[in-house]
């Protein structure tokens, strides 16, 4: 077991309100090492949830905001509709009462590119808005 101790004063964000000053070796709204949730994030693609809560100590709750926190922060690294050609457009339902989100997939990298609430025309435009005018051609 480790403990990382260091003065973290409260200062007063005009975004958050007053929230515990930022720390180089955690991210926004975390009571972990950056280093811990990366570790998190990688055990969650190779191991179930249950096993990693148990593992790590945490609840899977807590898994699951730790892997949001670290997808949120590795997204905005990457632009995944860069150099994008190929795409599979589908539509898959959650919840209960007709609740979809609408799908993009990279047909050459296999994996999804961009994700939304909806199915309808409205949803998919805005797909193409964020992907650039111009891009696509229909075949």
């Amino acid at each position: 077991m480790a403990f990382v101790e260091a003065e973290a004063p409260r200062v007063s964000c005009p975004k958050h309100g007053i929230v515990v000053a930022r720390v180089p070796w955690a991210r926004h709204d975390s009571r972990f090492t950056k280093d811990f949730e990366d570790q998190c994030a990688w055990l969650a693609v190779h191991v179930s949830k249950t096993t990693l809560a148990e593992l790590a100590r945490i609840t899977w709750r807590t898994v699951g905001r730790i892997i949001g926190r670290v997808v949120e922060e590795r997204s905005a690294e990457i632009d995944r509709l860069d150099g994008l050609s190929k795409i599979g457009i589908d539509e898959v339902s959650f919840r209960r009462g007709q609740r979809y989100l609408t799908v993009v997939v990279n047909h050459e990298t296999a994996r999804v590119v961009w994700v939304q609430e909806g199915r309808e025309e409205a949803t998919l435009e805005c797909f193409f808005d964020r992907s650039g005018p111009g891009t696509w051609v229909a075949d």
